[in-house]
């Protein structure tokens, strides 16, 4: 398991280099304010709760600040404040939050074998949709192989070993097909999803930059090409279920949804932390082609 001295240093190392940088592109006030106190917390310290919140086995982070937090890390971080001002110094962490995301993942990791999916995430019970001011205008009822839900779809694009490469926030209603182009980024190779992605459009765009669009091909569409897949090919389809099992893993252990959000900017933060938490994570579902242990001698 992560120590949370190691967290706290590998986030405190990203801030040092990124927050300076951040700061300098910011647009200045023309009257600056004379007062401006330092908070007792440092940004790095907030980002590391957060993940640190997603790595626990707490389900509220309310408890996990007052009950856990504040009871026995309060060595770890001397300088802890009240919950209430613990949550007004979290908008001020979601840019890097975002940017730490990025550089732990990042198209880098791509190896040529990706799965691409995504998942839905509702903020409230399809009962409840008209009642919900929160997402109002935001949120939109949308409909996945389960039913019909109210609220997000999360994109997500993954390599062979369950490394995080890109990932995409849309509203409920969006096709999966939609953000394809803005995920494709210096990915090449064989990318592997389910039906849902079928298009013939969208494989003749991806095509001519090196990547090959594979799917499942057993509902045949009047304008797709019919096209003979490889042996290689149809058993990585097969191994699809590589990146559901990452789906779960971020629903159930990394809590990245629930429906008791009391502001936009909460959802942000509880999702890009579970992000950063499942890149943290150990133990990654992989497919082990790399491992020379799991491939039989000739």
């Amino acid at each position: 398991m992560l120590s949370l001295l190691h967290l706290f240093c590998h986030i405190d190392d990203f801030c040092q280099q990124f927050l300076p940088g951040c700061q300098a592109r910011l647009i200045q006030p023309d009257k600056p304010s004379k007062r401006r106190r330092k908070r007792r917390l440092a940004q790095s310290e907030v980002m590391t709760i957060l993940v640190a919140f997603h790595l626990s086995h707490y389900r509220d982070f309310k408890t996990f600040y007052l009950f856990h937090v504040c009871q026995h890390w309060h060595s770890e971080f001397p300088s802890l404040v009240s919950y209430s001002r613990f949550i007004e110094c979290i908008p001020a962490v979601l840019v890097p939050l975002l940017g730490y995301l990025r550089s732990l993942g990042g198209p880098s990791r791509c190896s040529g074998i990706t799965f691409l999916d995504s998942t839905d995430l509702p903020v409230c019970h399809n009962a409840r949709i008209k009642q919900p001011r929160v997402f109002a205008g935001i949120a939109k009822r949308g409909k996945t192989s389960t039913g019909w839900f109210f609220g997000f779809k999360l994109h997500l694009v993954v390599n062979d070993e369950g490394h995080l490469l890109n990932f995409a926030l849309t509203s409920g209603e969006v096709d999966d097909r939609t953000p394809v182009p803005d995920l494709r980024q210096a990915l090449f190779g064989k990318v592997f999803a389910d039906r849902g992605y079928i298009s013939q459009a969208l494989f003749d765009l991806l095509f001519p930059q090196g990547i090959e669009l594979i799917t499942k091909t057993k509902k045949k569409k009047k304008k797709m090409k019919p096209r003979l897949l490889r042996l290689m090919d149809k058993l990585l389809l097969r191994k699809r279920a590589l990146i559901e099992t990452i789906i779960d893993q971020l629903k159930n252990i990394c809590q990245v949804e629930h429906s008791r959000h009391r502001a936009p900017s909460g959802f942000l933060w509880n999702l890009l932390a579970a992000l950063i938490a499942y890149c943290h994570l150990p133990k990654k579902p992989s497919l082990h082609l790399r491992d020379p242990l799991a491939i039989p001698a000739a």
